[in-house]
C-alpha cells in the first residue's frame, strides 16, 4: 500500500490555496494537511503538522517566500516546491529559491485561469510525489525531515511500471582518459539548476572544448539562468543562439521551448535550434541533443546525465555510447530525483556513476585541466 504524502500549501491567494489543494487531492496518495497564507503562517503550520513537502509561493505579505524558505532550510529542512511566476522577475526569484534549497518549481500564470490549473495538475502531482521521496531528505521517527547523509539516504519510490535494473552500476573510479573528448554534452532536469551551479564554476576557463547543456526550463528562465551561471563561472556561459559557431571554453544552455542540436554548417560545429520534433515530451530534449551528436559529430564526445524525473537522455546516451562516446551519470545518493541517470544505467551505457561533488573533478581529469 502506498504511503500518503502529507502536503502544506502556502499562498496568499485563497483561490490559489483552494485550487492547489483540489488538484493535489484528486490523487489518492496525496493529502493537503494544512494551508498557510504567508511565510509566518507557514512556519507555524510546519511545526504543527510536520508535512512531508511544502508548496511555496514567492510573493506574500508579512514574510515572502524566499525569507520563509531560508528559515525552513535552517530550522526544518524538507522538500520545497516553489509556485513561480513565468515573468522575468519570477524567474530571478525562482533561481534564488533553487540556490537556497528548493528542489523544483511549477509555473504560475499571472491570471491562473481554470484552464491553466488543469494543464499543470499532472505535473504538479508528479513533482510533489517525486520530491517528497527525494534521496536528499529522509524522515526521522517522530520528527521533521532532515537532510539525509549520503550513506543513509533511502532509495526513492520507483514508478510502478519501471523495469528492474538490468545493468550493474559501473564500478570504475574514473572516466577513460584516452582519447580525450572533443565535445562535452550534458542533460538535467529536476534538481539540475543547483547541480549545474555546483559543477560549472569548478571548470577552468581553459576548458578545451565547447559544452552543450539541455536543462528542462521555461523559455523565460533559461537566459537569466545562463547569465547567473556566467557570473559564477570562469568558463563563458550563455543561452544558445541559432547558427552560432561552437567555441572551446564556452557553455551553451538550450533556450526553453526549443530543441538544441549539433550542426555542421561551420568547420568546428554550430548551434541549431528548432521546435521540431514537436512530438518530444520535453522541449528542449536531452535525447534530441544527444542523438544529433551521435549522428553528426565525428570526434570523441563526453556525455553526462544529471538528476531529473523521467528518462530523457537515456536513449541518446545509448546511441552515443555505440559511437564510442565516454559517458557519466550522477549517483542516486546525490540526485534530487534519480530518474534520468537511472534510466541510462539500466540501458548499460554508462561508463561511470559518481556523486555530484565528484563530477566536476572527473570532467577536469578527463580533459587534463
Amino acid at each position: 500500500m502506498t504511503a500518503t504524502i502529507r502536503i502544506l500549501v502556502v499562498d496568499d491567494s485563497p483561490f490559489m490555496r483552494k485550487s492547489l489543494q483540489k488538484m493535489l487531492e484528486e490523487a489518492p496518495d496525496l493529502r493537503v494537511v494544512a494551508t498557510a497564507r504567508d511565510g509566518v503562517d507557514a512556519l507555524e503550520k510546519i511545526q504543527e503538522h510536520q508535512p512531508d513537502i511544502v508548496t511555496l509561493d514567492i510573493e506574500m505579505p508579512r514574510m515572502d517566500g524566499l525569507t520563509c524558505l531560508k528559515k525552513i532550510m535552517a530550522d526544518h529542512p524538507m522538500p520545497v516546491l516553489m509556485v513561480s511566476s513565468l515573468t522575468q522577475e519570477g524567474a530571478q526569484a525562482t533561481l534564488d529559491a533553487l540556490s537556497i534549497g528548493a528542489l523544483d518549481f511549477i509555473p504560475k500564470e499571472s491570471s491562473f485561469a481554470s484552464m491553466s490549473i488543469l494543464q499543470i495538475q499532472h505535473d504538479l502531482q508528479e513533482k510533489v510525489r517525486r520530491l517528497a521521496t527525494s534521496p536528499r531528505f529522509h524522515r526521522l521517527p517522530g520528527g521533521a525531515p532532515h537532510p539525509a547523509p549520503p550513506a543513509a539516504a533511502p532509495a526513492p519510490v520507483k514508478p510502478a511500471a519501471a523495469p528492474p535494473v538490468r545493468a550493474a552500476v559501473p564500478a570504475g573510479t574514473s572516466l577513460p582518459a584516452t582519447p580525450q573528448a572533443d565535445l562535452l554534452v550534458l542533460g538535467s532536469s529536476t534538481g539540475g539548476p543547483k547541480a549545474l551551479q555546483d559543477i560549472l564554476p569548478a571548470l577552468p576557463a581553459s576548458l578545451p572544448v565547447p559544452c552543450l547543456i539541455v536543462q528542462h526550463m521555461p523559455s523565460t528562465f533559461t537566459k537569466p539562468f545562463a547569465d547567473r551561471l556566467d557570473g559564477l563561472c570562469q568558463v563563458h556561459v550563455k543561452e544558445a543562439e541559432q547558427g552560432e559557431p561552437l567555441k572551446a571554453g564556452t557553455v551553451y544552455i538550450a533556450p526553453g521551448g526549443l530543441h538544441m542540436t549539433y550542426g555542421t554548417r561551420t568547420p568546428k560545429g554550430c548551434i541549431e535550434l528548432s521546435s521540431e520534433p514537436m512530438s518530444s515530451l520535453h522541449r528542449p530534449s536531452v535525447d534530441v541533443l544527444f542523438m544529433s551528436v551521435a549522428e553528426l559529430f565525428h570526434g570523441q564526445a563526453l556525455a553526462t546525465i544529471l538528476t531529473g524525473m523521467g528518462a530523457d537522455g537515456a536513449k541518446g546516451m545509448e546511441q552515443l555510447k555505440r559511437k564510442g562516446a565516454h559517458t557519466l551519470a550522477e549517483a542516486e545518493e546525490s540526485c534530487v530525483v534519480y530518474g534520468m541517470p537511472r534510466a541510462a544505467v539500466e540501458r548499460g551505457c554508462v561508463d561511470l556513476v559518481a556523486p555530484l561533488p565528484d563530477i566536476a573533478g572527473h570532467i577536469r581529469r578527463h580533459f587534463r585541466i
